[in-house]
């Protein structure tokens, strides 16, 4: 991929999280006095594109690092562990927001490339997923959940062909890995994609939005709107 392509298809990538970002504030319609989560944000420099507040606006992540930039952004923070709960009281938030996250949580970090059977892996990985959307559920009086579609033809982490979702675990790895070597995208294989059915199953309470490029469905999001 030349330099003029990879800079197209970020500015495409860009176009589509601001796309997102509209459609958030559409159904959730944020207000500065709301409790707000941000989960799974690093940062939070995404959801800051498309909310101009931060008083009451908190970031959780995984990553320290991203959290110390978030908090210094004005930011409050939560630090979360890899299990998928959300160390909240029930309905403490007002809106979640939860960007290309929910594929991710998935097996602990030291484990991922060590599970090399397709069968474990996604169902260890579920089992956090759903356990990570009924703490949404559970947390959030209202959400917006976005992840990729497992079937779109480019997947969004490796930026290969959607094939590669459809590998065995072992051979899917070592894919990965020998890509990585020249490769653009530097993902590691920690993703366990979603799909519309899989997400109406994780959030039964939703509307399912499907973000639509050229008739294929790239994006698939859960909301639940205020008083939804």
């Amino acid at each position: 991929m030349t330099i003029k392509e990879f800079l197209r298809f970020k500015g495409y990538q860009a176009n589509c999280r601001r796309k997102r970002g509209e459609i958030f504030k559409q159904y959730l319609n944020p207000k500065e006095e709301d409790l707000i989560l941000d989960l799974g944000g690093g940062t939070g420099a995404y959801i800051s594109q498309f909310i101009p507040f931060k008083k009451n606006v908190y970031v959780a992540d995984i990553d320290e690092k991203e959290l110390k930039k978030s908090a210094e952004e004005g930011f409050k923070t939560c630090v979360l562990n890899e299990d998928g709960t959300v160390p909240y009281e029930d309905g403490y938030f007002d809106i979640i927001f939860c960007s290309s996250v929910i594929e991710h949580v998935t097996v602990d970090k030291k484990d991922m490339e060590a599970i090399q059977s397709s069968k474990e892996f996604q169902k260890l990985a579920l089992k956090r997923q759903k356990r990570f959307s009924d703490e949404i559920c559970r947390v959030g009086k209202s959400y917006f959940v976005q992840t990729p579609n497992k079937y779109f033809p480019l997947e969004s982490h490796s930026r290969l062909p959607f094939i590669i979702v459809l590998l065995p675990r072992k051979m899917q790895t070592k894919t990965i890995k020998f890509f990585r070597k020249f490769w653009f995208s530097r993902t590691s294989p920690d993703w366990n994609l979603l799909t519309v059915e899989s997400m109406k199953g994780l959030f039964p309470g939703a509307e399912i939005i499907k973000e639509k490029i050229l008739g294929f469905t790239k994006s698939i999001m859960a909301v639940k709107p205020k008083n939804g």
